[in-house]
């Protein structure tokens, strides 16, 4: 029986791949939960195993690939769809990569929609004076969905999804995506069109080197005053320190993030009792028009449950020389 270290392992996790993990005759893999995120201090861990599953938020640099070959171990899965956190130039000729290229495109956008509605509604302040028998509602005004121009950047599946919300509200939807999509009801448009006339912008697109901070100082000031943000994509696709200043001097009316650029260290962790250092963190998790959630877009019974079975089915197909299909061919041995 193959042999899995799984990093960055959550109870939520094990629930569905020990689902998964079952067949006819017992278990398909022999899995051992690590606690610990994958880096190049943890790596050692991985000893005596044929496999490593990883999550968004481990490390896997060119340190750590390297002890990974030196191990043995040939093959990551990777229990996200997103590989930026990955060396694949280091990576080549040396692990295949897994993903999961898609599990819940509605958990995604409804989170990403939810954000929005909390934000604009003031929902997150109404919980907190109504726990205090606080009702009064000076404060608390938000504006109609209807007819307001929504910004999409990415038509992936999940951004389309959000698309396909946003019309049952009314909204109007302008469009961006380097690969426009054929038929779907919306308007393409430039980015600095989207910036100028979208009372609402969402972030629906993968990190790379060419997108990583379009969410800048410039490109906020070319928004309208009272812009609200919201990220469910990748946090650093959103300068954090330029977002905080356009807050702070109340140009964007609010944000709804789901990421965060420098979320490794405390994202998925319990730092209640610790003292957060990360300044910008701490100062817009303060401002009383900010939502920040853990990444938790994708965190539903669906997601997980595909998670689970397409990691688990991809390491298969591996060891049993089966084709492929979710490879990132970027890291594919030569």
């Amino acid at each position: 029986m193959k042999k899995i270290a799984f990093f960055d392992a959550k109870p939520y996790d094990r629930i569905w791949f020990d689902k998964w993990n079952k067949s006819a005759g017992g278990k398909r893999f022999q899995i051992k939960y690590l606690e610990n995120k994958l880096t190049a201090d943890t790596v050692d861990l991985a000893h005596g195993s044929d496999a490593v599953v990883a999550f968004v938020n481990d490390t896997l640099n060119r340190e750590v690939i390297g002890h990974l070959q030196e191990l043995g171990i040939r093959v990551v899965g990777m229990r996200c769809t997103g590989y930026n956190n990955i060396d694949l130039h280091a990576a080549k000729g040396k692990l295949t990569i897994l993903r999961v290229p898609n599990y819940s495109p509605y958990a995604v956008a409804e989170h990403a929609m939810a954000l929005l509605l909390a934000i604009n509604r003031k929902v997150h302040r109404a919980y907190i004076r109504t726990r205090d028998y606080n009702f009064s509602l000076s404060g608390l005004t938000g504006f109609d969905l209807n007819q307001k121009t929504v910004g999409v950047i990415g038509t992936g599946q999940i951004g389309r999804v959000f698309v396909k919300i946003c019309k049952g509200f009314g909204m109007n939807v302008l469009a961006y995506d380097p690969y426009p999509v054929q038929g779907l009801d919306v308007e393409y448009t430039d980015l600095n069109r989207l910036f100028r006339e979208s009372k609402i912008i969402s972030l629906h697109c993968p990190l790379t080197e060419q997108n990583r901070h379009m969410i800048n100082e410039e490109s906020l000031k070319k928004m309208q005053k009272g812009t609200i943000l919201i990220n469910t994509s990748r946090g650093a696709l959103v300068d954090s320190r330029a977002l905080l200043n356009a807050l702070q001097k109340k140009h964007v009316g609010g944000a709804g993030l789901d990421v965060y650029e420098e979320e490794t260290s405390v994202f998925f962790e319990d730092c209640s009792n610790e003292i957060v250092t990360d300044d910008v963190l701490s100062l817009l998790i303060a401002l009383p028009n900010v939502i920040l959630t853990s990444h938790q877009a994708y965190l539903t019974q669906e997601a997980l449950s595909c998670i689970a079975k397409t990691t688990l089915d991809n390491l298969e197909c591996f060891f049993e020389g089966k084709e492929l299909k979710n490879r990132i061919e970027d890291a594919a041995p030569l």
